[in-house]
């Protein structure tokens, strides 16, 4: 018999291993930095802020609730959005793969059905003949070795 021999993959250096290593905390500390120098910012805004005049403050205030209102109203188109898609797989789950499901359990069924029906009238037959000849054979075994 031929022996199988199992492939496995060498490595071409320790080299590649390190490097995503390295880029991810990398990444990392470039997010971190991103971090800082925005809320250093914010923070500067909001000092700057108040040492403004109140006409100024209204404006940015005004300009502020602006922005909020358009970021709700994307908000809830995303909302109405996702309500439909949930509604879509609803009808989906419903109308398409409960009845595959029904479908494939009736199949298993009647799988082990025809399974149970094989067992009982061939293959438990078939397996008492071969008993019934093998003990057959034996005794005629025995018989010829008595005989010489």
């Amino acid at each position: 018999m031929t022996e199988m021999k199992q492939i496995v993959p060498v490595a071409e250096g320790t080299g590649k291993s390190e490097k995503p290593e390295k880029k991810s905390g990398f990444r990392l500390w470039w997010v971190i930095v991103a971090a800082v120098v925005l809320l250093a910012l914010l923070l500067t805004g909001i000092f700057f802020l108040f040492q403004a005049p109140a006409a100024i403050t209204t404006q940015i205030r005004d300009i502020f609730i602006i922005i909020m209102t358009l970021e709700f109203m994307l908000l809830g188109v995303a909302g109405v959005i996702l309500i439909v898609q949930l509604a879509k797989l609803v009808n989906l789950l419903q109308n398409e793969i409960k009845p595959i499901l029904a479908a494939t359990s009736e199949t298993i069924d009647t799988l082990k059905g025809t399974s149970n029906f094989l067992s009982e009238k061939l293959v438990t037959p078939v397996i008492k003949l071969n008993s019934y000849l093998a003990g057959i054979k034996k005794f005629l075994d025995l018989l010829n070795i008595l005989r010489k």
